[in-house]
């Protein structure tokens, strides 16, 4: 039997301090919603291009996965560097429109990225 081939890496954005934030966020969740999110995140990087539900385009070059967790709504923004999903901000939905904060922080990650990368 062969085994499906990832589109996409995947990585974590990574802050000059060398923090990782999508992870420690990750790590602050439940062992469930960890699982699911992880879940949603290998169905990105297995079917790269997708589209709604699973992902929906926010802007040129942002992307968010959408999970559907037990009792809320997670959301993962990314970006694409070649062929490598880089994870930018990971939070959860409490109202229908996203928060402009998140969408700022998801921003300037990526911006920052971009001026890093040659």
């Amino acid at each position: 039997m062969d085994k499906v081939q990832p589109t996409l890496s995947v990585s974590f954005f990574c802050t000059d301090a060398g923090n990782e934030p999508v992870r420690d966020w990750l790590t602050g969740l439940p062992r469930e919603h960890r699982r699911l999110i992880g879940i949603e995140i290998k169905t990105v990087q297995l079917g790269w291009p997708l589209g709604m539900p699973v992902v929906r385009k926010l802007e040129s070059g942002l992307w968010e996965v959408r999970v559907e967790l037990i009792d809320t709504i997670a959301r993962v923004f990314f970006t694409l560097i070649g062929s490598t999903m880089v994870l930018l901000h990971g939070f959860i939905k409490k109202t229908q429109k996203t928060p402009a904060s998140d969408l700022a922080t998801a921003r300037q990650r990526k911006a920052t990225l971009q001026r890093n990368t040659p």
